[in-house]
């Protein structure tokens, strides 16, 4: 599975907007959860610093 399929299916799932296919389709043929685990601590990450930044460009 590719680093680009798992990111948008993970950014879908993360906004809340990931379809049922789409899940489906991530999770058959034995596909390992642990790439989409990775890349949502990732992005979770990356957003808690951009919200720090921001905040802090805002407050300077």
């Amino acid at each position: 599975m590719s680093i680009w399929r798992v990111f948008t299916s993970t950014v879908a799932a993360f906004f809340g907007v990931q379809t049922e296919d789409n899940r489906q389709r991530d999770f058959q043929k034995n596909n390992s959860p642990l790439p989409f685990i990775f890349m949502g601590i990732a992005l979770a990450a990356l957003m808690i610093l951009s919200l720090i930044f921001i905040v802090n460009q805002v407050l300077s």
